[in-house]
C-alpha cells in the first residue's frame, strides 16, 4: 500500500473554526497543524501518494502543504463543488488514485487522532482477503456511535445505528474513522451524488455478500469534534501519549516552540504548548493548554485545560479553566472564566468583570 486518501471537511461545521479566524485543521496541535500529524503518519507507515478530499475551507491546506515533498510525501487535492458525503467523496477521487483495481488504498478521517497501527490495519486486509478493512475501537459509552459487531474472526457482521435503549447495545467496538479499501470498491460508489459508507456503502456491500473485516485496535483514539478534545489531542501529542513523528520537540510536560518566552517563576505542565512569540509571565500555571502564536498569560495566571488563540491577552491574576479565547481578544486582570466559555476574537473584557466562584 502506497497511496491514501485524507477525508477532510466531510463533518462540515464540526470543522468550523476555533478561534474564528483560524480554521480548525489549520489550528496549530502540539506546535504543527492537526492536518501534518495525520500526513506524517501516514509517511511512517510507507504512504508515498495522498489525495486530500476537500469541501469546507478547501482554500487553506495546498498554500500550506503544497505538493507535500517537505513531508516525503506527493499531495493531491480534490475539492466537492457541492457536500458529497463520505463515500460520495471518496468517488469524487478516484480518478487521481495510481492503485490497480485489487490494491489496498488507506482512508482516514481528518477529525481523528489515533495511535492506530496503521501497518497492521493493512496487513489484516491483505491476510483476511477483505473487501474493505475498518479500524474499530472500544468505547466505555457507545450510545453516541453507530455500533460495529463482529463475528468470531472479526468479519463485520452489521452496522446499527445509535442505540436508543440499553438492550440495543449489543457491543462496544464501534467505526474508528480510518479504511483499507480494495480500489475497486471505490470505483463502484455511485458518482456525482451524496453518499453515506456508514449508511450506504457499508450496509449495501454486507448485502451483496462482500466481505468487511473488523480489526480492534484499542491504541489512543479521539474524535476531535469540540474545542475541548482539541485542546485535549494537542496536549496528548505533547505528553506523547498520541504517537507522531509530526511533534517539533521531546514529548513531555510542555513544548515551548522557540520564538516563544516563558518567565522565571512560571510553570507549564501536562502538555501544555506555548507557540512562536507567546509569552508566559512570572509565576504564572499553565496547565494542559495551547497558546497560539503570539498569545500573552500576563504574571500570577492560571490557565487550565484552554485554548489562547493568536495574539490574545489573559490578565494578571486571571483564572481559565476549559475556556476558549478567541485571536485578539483581551481577558483583563483578576477575571474567572469557567468551562465552556468562549471569548469573541478581538472582545475586550474589562479587569475585574467575570467571576464564577463565591465570594465565600
Amino acid at each position: 500500500m502506497t497511496e491514501a486518501i485524507l477525508l477532510v471537511g466531510g463533518k462540515g461545521t464540526r470543522l468550523r473554526p476555533l478561534t474564528a479566524r483560524t480554521p480548525k485543521p489549520m489550528v496549530p496541535a502540539a506546535g504543527v497543524p492537526f492536518l501534518t500529524h495525520q500526513l506524517a503518519r501516514a509517511r511512517a507507515a510507507g504512504v508515498e501518494h495522498v489525495v486530500l478530499a476537500t469541501s469546507y475551507l478547501a482554500e487553506v491546506f495546498e498554500p500550506y502543504f503544497g505538493d507535500g515533498s517537505a513531508l516525503g510525501l506527493s499531495l493531491e487535492y480534490v475539492t466537492e463543488r457541492d457536500p458529497l458525503g463520505t463515500g460520495g467523496a471518496l468517488r469524487n477521487v478516484a480518478s487521481r488514485l495510481y492503485s490497480g483495481p485489487d490494491e489496498p488504498v488507506l482512508i482516514f478521517n481528518g477529525d481523528i487522532l489515533t495511535g492506530l497501527d496503521i501497518r497492521a490495519l493493512v496487513a489484516t486486509h491483505t491476510a483476511s482477503g477483505a473487501d474493505v478493512s475498518l479500524h474499530l475501537t472500544r468505547v466505555a459509552d457507545p450510545r453516541a456511535f453507530g455500533l460495529v459487531p463482529t463475528d468470531g474472526d472479526g468479519r463485520v457482521t452489521a452496522f446499527l445505528e445509535k442505540p436508543g435503549a440499553p438492550e440495543e447495545i449489543v457491543t462496544d467496538q464501534i467505526n474508528a474513522g480510518a479504511y483499507v479499501f480494495r480500489r475497486s470498491v471505490i470505483d463502484a460508489i455511485p458518482a456525482g451524488r451524496p453518499v453515506s459508507v456508514e449508511r450506504e456503502t457499508f450496509p449495501g456491500l454486507l448485502a451483496e455478500g462482500a466481505h468487511l473485516q473488523g480489526m480492534v485496535d484499542s491504541t489512543y483514539w479521539l474524535d476531535l469534534g469540540t474545542p475541548q478534545a482539541f485542546v485535549r489531542g494537542s496536549a496528548d501529542l505533547v505528553l506523547g501519549r498520541a504517537p507522531s513523528p509530526a511533534v517539533p520537540g521531546r514529548c513531555g510536560e510542555r513544548l515551548v516552540l522557540p520564538t516563544a518566552s516563558v518567565a522565571a517563576g512560571a510553570k507549564l505542565t501536562a502538555g501544555t504548548v506555548v507557540g512562536e512569540g507567546a509569552r508566559v509571565g512570572a509565576g504564572a500555571r499553565v496547565t494542559g493548554s495551547a497558546l497560539l502564536a503570539g498569545a500573552v498569560v500576563e504574571p500570577g495566571a492560571v490557565v487550565t485545560d484552554s485554548l489562547i488563540g493568536a495574539g490574545a491577552r489573559v490578565g494578571a491574576r486571571t483564572v481559565l479553566s476549559g475556556v476558549v479565547v478567541g485571536d485578539g481578544a483581551v481577558v483583563g486582570a483578576d477575571n474567572e472564566l469557567r468551562e465552556g466559555v468562549r471569548v469573541w476574537c478581538d472582545a475586550v473584557l474589562p479587569a475585574g468583570a467575570v467571576r464564577f466562584s463565591s465570594d465565600a
